[in-house]
């Protein structure tokens, strides 16, 4: 491995129109190019509104739409940006897209304005995978940039491993990887500044680094999927220790693959009274709660879950809520609620029928019931668990697995928070359970995932092991 390596550019300094959309809350990118008065847009999210104001502030026109592949952790917004543009979505043909569009293979050159881009297959995430080579005419015959979608990411590569339904296996998927990137990627130029649709956060790949572009000539020294190795020895590192799989991503690929419905304005959730909200929660319907994990700890309706707005709120409420039921939302206030549901339809829950008016404040008022969760801190656990004569006890620590590997509390139980209720069997209902994450934002969901597994006595630990170590208190690894 090279000891030494080229700088990562501190900001990018393209010749022709650019601007990168991140959204932390998925760690996903997505892009507008353009050049002499035409734009396209790369991988567009769900609410489209943001690709038209910066379109027009730019005096550019949207002529194309390109989606990279067909998204497992979002649902894109190509089809209703296409509807308000008159813009074609081009794809990859291999795609199977179930909506109207232009089928793109390798070799195929859009021209927008003075830009060039050319279409790179690049399987390996998927089948349909492609990379998109940006060249200003302008200027230069030589690409100046890179589109890379989920095939290579700032540190890692995407994960071939999320097509076992399909019949594809990982080692399949993982050897078309290894071709596309030394057929297709590895041979750019140092100076190509790459641009993927992923950073640090995403469950599309491993070890992603928070930086949201590089150039080739850093990724070839520093990408650890990118150092010296032969294909038998790639597949092997690319399909070890792969991460879960949030169970709505076979869901938004298919959304993705028929395109998704228009996310207009009109199906904003209702405001509603507390008798209105109480009586949908009493059909069935779930309510979540998006507040800070402190509020919620305070006084929050029973039964509802907790998935805050501050972290990786659009992911872990994809994998932990049924698509199927309705939801409500209790928010600090109607922006944030309107925020909520914004976030959700992003993965595809779309199923937001209304928001607590006024909030708590309401429901307080109202006389309706309200619960508190137990809690305590990193050092009381450490002297109930280190007594003399303890009494029973369980530590649940739902942490992912890599984090769990890296150190945990002695005798805790490890069940990730994505696989919580498949280890009902191991747990005892009836003695205190105490429940860890990294930081206190999943262990606050935990609780209320444990107390509907019948556990009666919950308590979440505040600050997590992040608290737990910084206090010098004692891990072990496996």
């Amino acid at each position: 491995m090279t000891s030494t390596s080229p700088p990562s550019p501190t900001a990018p300094s393209p010749t022709f129109e650019f601007k990168q959309f991140y959204l932390g809350c998925l760690a996903q990118a997505s892009y507008l190019l353009g050049s002499k008065g035409e734009a396209v847009v790369v991988d567009p999210r769900r609410d489209v509104g943001v690709y038209l104001d910066e379109a027009k502030s730019r005096g550019l026109t949207i002529r194309y739409i390109i989606e990279t592949h067909l998204h497992a952790d979002f649902v894109s917004g190509h089809k209703e940006l296409s509807e308000l543009t008159g813009a074609p979505i081009l794809i990859s043909r291999k795609a199977n897209a179930l909506y109207e569009h232009r089928g793109v293979g390798d070799g195929d050159d859009v021209r927008v304005g003075a830009l060039s881009l050319r279409i790179l297959e690049t399987p390996g995430h998927t089948p349909e995978s492609i990379s998109i080579l940006v060249t200003d005419t302008n200027v230069s015959d030589k690409p100046q940039m890179v589109l890379t979608g989920d095939t290579l990411f700032i540190g890692d590569v995407g994960r071939p491993d999320l097509l076992g339904s399909k019949g594809l296996t990982a080692d399949h998927m993982a050897g078309l990887m290894y071709d596309s990137l030394h057929a297709k990627l590895l041979p750019l130029a140092d100076d190509v500044l790459v641009y993927p649709a992923h950073g640090a956060g995403s469950l599309c790949g491993k070890n992603l680094s928070k930086e949201t572009f590089a150039t080739m000539g850093n990724q070839r020294a520093t990408n650890v999927a990118l150092q010296p190795m032969s294909r038998d020895e790639f597949i092997r590192f690319l399909t070890a220790d792969a991460p879960e799989t949030p169970r709505y991503f076979p869901m938004d690929v298919e959304i993705n693959r028929h395109g998704a419905a228009s996310l207009g304005a009109e199906s904003a959730p209702e405001s509603l009274t507390v008798e209105a909200f109480a009586r949908r929660q009493e059909e069935g319907a779930v309510v979540l709660d998006v507040r800070p994990s402190a509020d919620y700890a305070l006084a929050h309706i029973p039964g509802s879950l907790n998935v805050g707005l501050s972290g990786q709120f659009a992911s872990w409420a994809g994998t932990l809520l049924d698509p199927r039921r309705d939801l409500l939302i209790l928010a600090a206030n109607e922006s944030d609620a309107l925020e909520a549901r914004t976030r959700l339809a992003r993965v595809g829950l779309e199923r937001t029928v209304g928001w607590l008016a006024d909030g708590m404040n309401a429901w307080k008022a109202a006389a309706r019931p309200v619960e508190a969760m137990q809690q305590l801190t990193v050092r009381e656990l450490h002297s109930l668990l280190t007594r003399p004569d303890p009494r029973p006890v369980q530590v649940v620590d739902v942490r992912r697995n890599a984090e769990w590997q890296a150190g945990h509390i002695a005798g805790a139980l490890h069940a990730s928070l994505h696989q919580l209720e498949d280890h009902a069997a191991y747990l005892d209902p009836t003695i205190p359970t105490y429940v860890m994450c990294g930081g206190g934002y999943r262990s606050v969901m935990a609780t209320q995932i444990l107390q509907d597994m019948g556990i009666r006595e919950v308590i979440d630990v505040k600050g997590g092991m992040g608290e737990w170590t910084a206090q010098g208190l004692p891990t072990v690894t496996p």
